[in-house]
């Protein structure tokens, strides 16, 4: 091939070469008979063709050279015609729906060029891989998601100024902060998901972080006391695994992955799905984000968009707690512009995301590859729009402080939060069908409760916490009146769920203790009664790892807590 051919192979949009069959509803890779060379981004294969015309093979037949711009391994064959139908008319396959034809790419950004199993797309696969940036979780996380349980992910924004142009943001020398955290919890059966953001200047304490160094060895970063929450990343050498582990001391939730984007992540990304969608009740001019727009509806992408999440002076109160609300309503407006069929329906759009994805993106080591964020992706995909809940961690003014500039966190508010999310309790109503022995189960918490008095109940420890059984066992006492409770302590082997064992005719003494307890039906195990240590009947109560101590309700709130700042992600709101 000449130079000029050459340069037209090369400069050939990937995007172009992916065409949607309107029978199948696919997208196929086509390569153009005129290109010397995949157009997928990735290494090319040297070109085997000869000089000569041919040679003569077996039998006298002349072996024609191979025309490498016809080798597409897998490619797709033309389906064989259609039988005809009556009328004459040939009878096509039934069309996929918009909804299926839109589902095939919510699994993520590289499915469709993954599916085809084509040359092309696993050199695209190999340069995606090239692409990203991983760090080492030292043991923070749960191992890795899993399909059959909740997954939590931590998404980081830090404001170190690294890439072109962004040095006119601030300090360029700067190690930089835990500027934007977001805890990501999706649901176990994928229905419902809460995204929660995590004040900057929410002082806290950061634990002691093991780190693995370059050179394979472990340094043990100390912990700090009584600092802000951004400070655990990028100071005193911190990583995003110091970060994991100080979201788990704050909420007591377990993580399985993080996410850490740098500036250019939000300018990529807007850019890549064609700019994002965002209102402003007022004008806005703010020279520390560079952000002027006039009030009303806008599109943006690119420095407009970083701009706009980086402003605060100029919304709300002016802090950083008005900040997160519009990076809220930000990143709500990206996500539905992501979940849209223009986007997901896009070629184009889709190469561009996953560049964009996989070059702006650090991701712990355990997904540092392009199949296992696939498959990550394929299990967020699930999720519905309407039950995705944006949320802050409700926090207070610091009371140790005469000028306010750092905030503390309201545990009145907060712990009942963390505990839905732990439970997997959704802040929207999630509607969907109950199943019958959910309901069935909800059931026994409903009918006659005996009086306290009257409840006979023996108390196991199967929670793991010294002491456990004794100090519920005198909560119930003295504080419930029950005084025929006792405890019979350790269990044979500790338990991750408290349960309540009864008979038939016990469920009227089951029903008050789970009142008592605040334990959920899924709790209540109708059975057989027990003896207790005077030959009577009992029933019999198993404290789990979920018990929190004497007098704390076992099961989360089904509600939102009064006060919880909320914004949903399927809903369009204008920053005041």
């Amino acid at each position: 091939m000449d130079a000029q051919g050459r340069g037209r192979a090369e400069n050939i949009d990937p995007a172009d070469q992916w065409v949607l069959n309107p029978n199948t509803g696919d997208y196929e890779l086509r390569l153009s008979p005129s290109a010397g060379e995949s157009a997928v981004p990735g290494p090319r294969r040297s070109s085997r063709s000869s000089p000569r015309s041919g040679t003569r093979g077996r039998g006298g037949r002349r072996d024609e050279p191979r025309d490498e711009q016809h080798e597409v391994p897998n490619q797709r064959r033309r389906r064989a015609p259609q039988p005809e139908a009556a009328g004459g008319r040939r009878k096509q396959p039934p069309k996929k729906s918009k909804g299926k034809k839109a589902l095939m790419w919510t699994g993520g950004v590289l499915a469709f060029v993954l599916v085809t199993g084509c040359a092309g797309a696993y050199l695209y696969y190999q340069h995606l891989n090239d692409n990203i940036t991983s760090v080492d979780d030292d043991g923070a996380g749960t191992g890795g998601f899993s399909k059959d349980r909740a997954i939590n992910i931590l998404v980081m924004g830090t404001d170190k100024r690294t890439g072109k142009g962004n040095e006119k943001y601030g300090d360029k020398e700067s190690v930089g902060h835990a500027d934007t955290t977001i805890l990501l919890h999706v649901s176990k059966d994928r229905t419902n998901a809460t995204a929660l953001s995590i004040p900057r200047d929410m002082i806290t304490d950061i634990p002691d972080c093991p780190t693995k160094q370059e050179d394979g060895s472990e340094k043990v970063i100390s912990g700090s006391q009584n600092v802000r929450f951004n400070e655990s990343l990028g100071q005193s050498e911190r990583t995003p695994s110091c970060t994991m582990r100080t979201v788990t001391e704050i909420t007591g939730i377990k993580i399985d992955h993080f996410m850490v984007a740098d500036f250019n992540a939000v300018k990529t990304l807007s850019s890549a799905v064609g700019g994002v969608d965002v209102c402003l009740a007022k004008d806005i001019d703010d020279p520390d984000s560079h952000l002027k727009l006039p009030a009303g509806k806008h599109t943006i992408e690119g420095e407009d968009a970083l701009a706009f999440v980086r402003t605060r002076h100029s919304v709300g109160t002016g802090g950083d707690l008005s900040r997160i609300e519009l990076q809220q309503q930000f990143l709500s407006s990206l996500m539905r512009k992501l979940k849209s069929n223009d986007t997901l329906t896009s070629p184009k759009k889709m190469i561009s995301l996953a560049e964009a994805g996989t070059d702006a993106l650090t991701v712990d080591s355990k997904i540092a590859d392009i199949m296992k964020l696939r498959d990550l992706g394929m299990e967020l995909g699930k999720l519905d729009m309407k039950n995705l809940s944006f949320t802050t961690v409700p926090v207070i003014d610091n009371p140790a402080e005469k000028v306010h500039t750092t905030v503390v966190v309201n545990k009145g508010k907060a712990d009942p939060l963390f505990s839905m999310m732990r439970a997997d309790e959704s802040l929207t109503a999630v509607k969907k069908q109950q199943r019958k022995e959910k309901k069935e189960v909800a059931a026994r918490l409903k009918g006659k409760k005996s009086a306290a008095a009257d409840v006979r109940v023996d108390i196991y420890n199967g929670s793991g916490k010294t002491g456990a059984a004794q100090t519920t066992l005198t909560y119930l006492q003295n504080t419930e009146g029950m005084s025929k409770a006792s405890q019979l302590g350790n269990a044979p082997s500790d338990l991750k769920k408290t349960t309540l064992e009864y008979a038939p005719d016990q469920a009227d003494q089951a029903r008050r203790l789970a009142d008592i307890m605040g334990l959920p039906g899924s709790a209540m195990k109708p059975g057989k009664s027990e003896k207790n240590s005077q030959g009577l009947p009992a029933i019999k109560l198993t404290l789990g790892s979920d018990f929190k101590g004497a007098g704390v309700p076992i099961s989360s709130p089904s509600k939102t807590p009064e006060g919880i700042q909320k914004v949903e992600a399927d809903k369009t709101v204008c920053a005041k």
